[in-house]
């Protein structure tokens, strides 16, 4: 199988990008395979279709994109539908299913009430019968209704656009162009007024339930004791609008609202297949490791992802703080991709699995592929902590596609599974250790600091070779599969079960899926210093055509740049161009010149920032902040920093941005890494590397060597004359007479 690439669009007066220089599609002769292409100069050429899509350079051009919403603009997400819109695409979206499915929910095993209808039944009709009798349906709807729902003056050919558009691009597809356009529309609430509302909405949620009135009279009050009076603000009719819009009605009780968010429906589920239900957890590592070969022993985390179905280790990670929504969105990651073959292993633990031999796993992957199952996940059960429940990971599981559920209170077997799993774990791997620190405090040892041993990268290596070595083989006691009760299965055979049962998707994911998950900011304007992002400016070359203006995009955020940010390496930022969707990497203004720069994450620019404020410095340019940002970091040590001197807790800060920064540049794609100018999305999937961190410490002590010797000698001295006959001839001597030869020198 060969990874899918972008749909090139062909029709007649469609512009194709072919090596940067664009043409025009004059007409096509599919009867012959081929294209008459045209450009702005009037040259032409006639190419066959097969050349146009083996091309690497040939794209589409977003000016004559087929989805207008995109042109000449960053790609449009569901996010940016206004409150109400994302409703209506759901509704095009579930007449769409039950025209090509028979069913709303577009699964079978899933059917609403009385579904399916039979003018829509899948066994006894055709498609095209199904569209007329959809277009029928519509057009007997009130006149007012169907407008107010966007169903309108709905053919049969704006059926087959809306089908088309939802194949390619999911639900945005289903949305209007008019929803998301560049300009026009009524302008919204100004963002004094919806701090003012937020605010409101935040206090009056904790008390009592008040009147619609009362919440006037405290959004005014909000805006003039923090704005002024002179912000304007709308009027009462408008602020009810707006409340109902984002809050909803309001009809619940107040104990019953503010409990609302959490899931409160019970049921026994049964789990059928991989990937239905991922559990997601993290624990503390019961085991001391050491930051580095001469380190202090530390506390790390373990996050691990659980397979319910076949009890399958499909992801983890270990890391040296708590871990945060972007080290769980990268777990997610790596759920959806191949485990790489590392270099001491074996020929047994490759990928095997039957149904795709292991050599069409590996050519699709780029490199041979470990025994140990990936998919896309369908539900993640997590617990209640605020790394599973904020903004972020609201938007990573709409960009994978999976649902995020938190368990529910009280409910211990929602987590059971997952819970248990850390149990056989530290029965089987980690009391065998050294380091090792029981469960609690009671059971600890005398001192198991003095017994860690293991880097992070050894354990981190460990953990992977038994997991697949031993997990994955070992046989299920009280675990067997509902269809096979007293059968001895492993998690391997289940998996294996599975391609026999449902097939298998092998679909691994685009590296560009790491700029995704990062979170999102959104600037107004790119000015000549960069764009700025949480108190640091960045900028780049690639921005030189942006800067000064707005963003095309429409939408909630209309007008504004898309910016993502990786909070465990601060160096750098992430920003799309428009044109040609390519991912450029917009380095920090702050940077030395040459050499190299310590990895420093979100923490340390909180501290930065508050320790410039309190000295009085207001630099005119980030330059100004590096002595500061090195004096926090240690680069510079005086006498009283030496590592002999510092305290634990400032060397265990000190190896914690080194692990999350080593740990966010092996995340990146390679092209990423290599450098700005490589094409994005020329490998199919994102190497993991962990040799590459072994030796990032050595590299950089290398480099840095290099650097200076360069400046100590700036020019290549001249070599010494050569020696006089006379010379040599007074300087040769023989050796003894027991020696096999004689040798001059």
């Amino acid at each position: 199988m060969t990874p899918v690439r972008a749909v090139v669009d062909l029709s007649a007066g469609a512009e194709v990008v072919l090596d940067g220089v664009a043409w025009t599609v004059e007409r096509r002769e599919p009867h012959l395979g081929r294209v008459c292409l045209v450009r702005a100069d009037g040259a032409r050429q006639r190419v066959s279709l097969r050349f146009l899509i083996n091309h690497p350079g040939c794209r589409s051009s977003s000016r004559t994109a087929a989805d207008g919403a995109n042109r000449g603009r960053q790609p449009t997400t569901v996010q940016d539908l206004k409150p109400g819109r994302r409703e209506l695409a759901e509704l095009r979206m579930a007449h769409l299913l039950e025209v090509a499915t028979g069913f709303r929910s577009g699964d079978r095993l899933r059917p609403g009430p009385g579904e399916p209808r039979p003018e829509y039944d899948p066994d006894t009709t055709t498609l095209t019968s199904r569209r007329l009798a959809k277009v029928a349906e519509l057009k007997a709807l009130d006149r007012q209704q169907a407008k107010l729902l966007g169903l309108g003056a709905v053919s049969y050919h704006t059926l087959v656009r809306w089908e088309n558009a939802r194949r390619r691009f999911g639900l945005i597809g289903c949305a209007d162009d008019r929803w998301l356009r560049e300009s026009g529309g009524h302008p919204s609430v100004s963002e004094e007024v919806r701090e003012a509302i937020f605010a409101v909405r935040e206090e009056t949620l904790r008390g009592a339930t008040v009147s619609m009135r009362t919440k006037e009279r405290m959004i005014h009050q909000y805006v003039r004791e923090t704005f002024g009076a002179q912000t304007p603000v709308p009027s009462y009719r408008t602020l009810c609008r707006v409340w109902k819009e984002w809050f909803g009605p309001g009809g619940a009780r107040q104990r019953y609202a503010r409990s609302a968010e959490l899931p409160t429906k019970n049921g026994h589920v049964v789990v059928h297949r991989p990937g239905q239900v991922v559990a997601l957890d993290t624990t503390v590592l019961p085991v001391m490791v050491r930051d580095g070969v001469f380190g202090d022993p530390v506390k790390s985390h373990l996050t691990l992802a659980l397979d319910v179905h076949t009890h399958s280790l499909c992801a983890f990670r270990l890391t040296l703080v708590s871990d945060t929504a972007v080290d769980v969105a990268m777990v997610l990651r790596d759920v959806m991709m191949p485990l790489p073959m590392r270099a001491d292993w074996d020929a047994e633990l490759e990928w095997p699995y039957p149904g795709i031999p292991a050599a069409v796993v590996a050519e699709f992957a780029g490199h041979k592929v470990a025994g140990l199952p990936f998919f896309t996940p369908e539900t993640v059960t997590t617990d209640h902590g605020a790394v599973y429940r904020n903004h972020h990971l609201v938007e990573v599981q709409r960009v994978l596609g999976c649902n995020i559920l938190p368990a529910r209170t009280l409910r211990p077997t929602d987590k059971a599974v997952c819970e248990r799993a850390f149990g056989v774990i530290r029965q089987l791997l980690f009391e065998e250790l050294p380091g090792y620190t029981g469960v609690d405090v009671a059971e600890r040892g005398a001192d198991p600091a003095t017994d860690a041993v293991l880097t992070i990268e050894e354990m981190e290596h460990l953990i992977a070779t038994w997991i697949v070595s031993v997990w994955q083989r070992r046989t299920l006691g009280e675990c067997a599969p509902s269809w096979d009760p007293d059968g001895s299965h492993s998690p391997n055979t289940l998996f294996a079960a599975s391609f026999a049962r449902a097939g298998f998707a092998m679909e691994i994911p685009a590296p560009e899926l790491f700029y995704e998950l990062l979170p999102v900011h959104y600037v107004s304007r790119i000015s000549r210093r960069g764009v700025k992002i949480r108190g640091l400016w960045y900028d780049s070359p690639a921005l030189k055509d942006y800067r000064g203006t707005k963003s095309a995009r429409g939408g909630r955020h209309k007008g504004q740049w898309l910016i993502r940010r990786d909070p465990r390496d601060r160096r750098q930022v992430f920003f799309q161009d428009p044109i040609t969707h390519e991912w450029h990497a917009l380095d920090w203004t702050g940077m030395p010149p040459v050499g190299q720069m310590p990895a420093f994450g979100d923490a340390r620019v909180r501290d930065l920032l508050k320790k410039a404020a309190a000295c009085g410095l207001k630099p005119k340019s980030d330059a100004e902040l590096l002595p500061v940002l090195l004096e926090l970091i240690g680069s510079k040590i005086p006498v009283s920093q030496w590592p002999t001197q510092m305290t634990k807790t400032q060397r265990t800060e000190h190896a914690r941005e080194v692990t999350q920064a080593a740990a966010a540049q092996a995340d990146r794609p390679a092209s990423s890494r290599a450098g700005d100018g490589d094409v994005p999305g020329s490998s199919t999937v994102t190497p993991l590397d962990w040799s590459r961190r072994a030796r990032q410490a050595a590299d950089g002590i290398d480099s840095e060597r290099r650097r200076r010797r360069e400046a100590a000698v700036p020019v290549v001295p001249k070599p010494p004359p050569r020696l006089g006959a006379s010379y040599r001839e007074r300087n040769v001597f023989v050796l003894p007479d027991n020696d096999e030869e004689q040798k001059a020198t």
